[in-house]
């Protein structure tokens, strides 16, 4: 395929970049170059807030894209963009969404797509919801689209964590090798499904073959459902320490913290769209995944 990347250096836009070239496809990254791309992905710099940018670093690259994936998309307008600038350029596309548009006070258990109630609150979340609605409702032509729903993100590209005071923490292993105590909200009881960044990225890249995924919503999640607290326990295993856990009462703390409510409730999901599209199904065991997110931050 030829593949067109909305972003191509972080978590989740690398982990695609990556995939896409071991698969053999021809890969193009629009990116501001000011980090490095992977091996063989061919930039195309551009501030993609910047349509005259973006226009001209698409024109400059020619032809027509299998699969275009917005990585970094984040509101409605940069969807907007995106069938405006894609539309006629693309077969197929991809929006990296969220589970974060759920309303944490309407989850139902697993969370099927077709929510009882968006998040309307927290910035992040609707505003990636907004960006669902702009490219449901949007004028996108023959372009066949896709939204997915990952959860929780790991992989060796991002910081540890995934609670309060512990997510995305730079320090978390300084911090377990020190014998400090980790201050989970609830405990760390909340259940999710971490998704491991590589199992995502072969998600993002079989829609380009699904035509089962045009216009599908699709909840994206990885094999286990565990408590966020043997997230940290796994963690603590492979680094060879203890954990302890100094539990923060979930009422006091949201009362203080009213924007940590979507970390602070269950996050497992239905994922029957998920296979009824024909998609890559995510299969990194959580163990297995945060060995290699731990062992890929002790070597960077």
């Amino acid at each position: 395929m030829r593949i067109l990347l909305v972003g191509g250096s972080g978590h989740v836009s690398g982990a695609v970049a990556r995939a896409a070239v071991t698969a053999g496809h021809e890969v193009w990254a629009i990116t501001r170059g000011q980090r490095p791309l992977p091996d063989g992905v061919r930039p195309l710099l551009a501030e993609r807030h910047d349509d005259g940018m973006m226009t001209a670093a698409l024109n400059a690259a020619g032809g027509h894209w299998d699969l275009a994936v917005d990585c970094i998309g984040y509101t409605a307008n940069d969807v907007r963009q995106d069938i405006r600038l894609l539309r006629d350029r693309a077969a197929r596309f991809v929006f990296v969404s969220t589970d974060f548009v759920y309303n944490p006070a309407h989850r139902r258990f697993p969370q099927p797509e077709d929510a009882d109630g968006y998040e309307t609150e927290q910035a992040y979340g609707r505003n990636k919801r907004e960006g669902e609605q702009a490219l449901i409702e949007g004028d996108a032509c023959e372009m066949a689209w896709t939204i997915l729903r990952p959860c929780h993100i790991y992989g060796p590209t991002s910081e540890l964590g995934c609670l309060p005071l512990h997510g995305r923490d730079p320090h978390l292993i300084a911090r377990l090798r020190a014998g400090e105590a980790l201050r989970l909200v609830g405990g760390g009881y909340f259940l999710q499904q971490p998704i491991f960044a590589d199992d995502l990225a072969q998600t993002i890249l079989s829609a380009g073959y699904s035509s089962r995924a045009a216009r599908a919503i699709v909840n994206v999640a990885g094999p286990d459902i565990i408590e966020s607290r043997q997230y940290y326990q796994i963690i603590a295993d492979v680094l060879g320490v203890p954990l302890t856990v100094e539990e923060l009462l979930v009422d006091a703390y949201l009362r203080e913290h009213p924007e940590a409510a979507p970390f602070l409730c269950h996050r497992i999901y239905d994922l029957r769209t998920l296979l009824e599209c024909g998609l890559a199904v995510p299969a990194t065991p959580i163990t297995e995944g945060l060995r290699l997110h731990v062992e890929g931050l002790l070597q960077r």
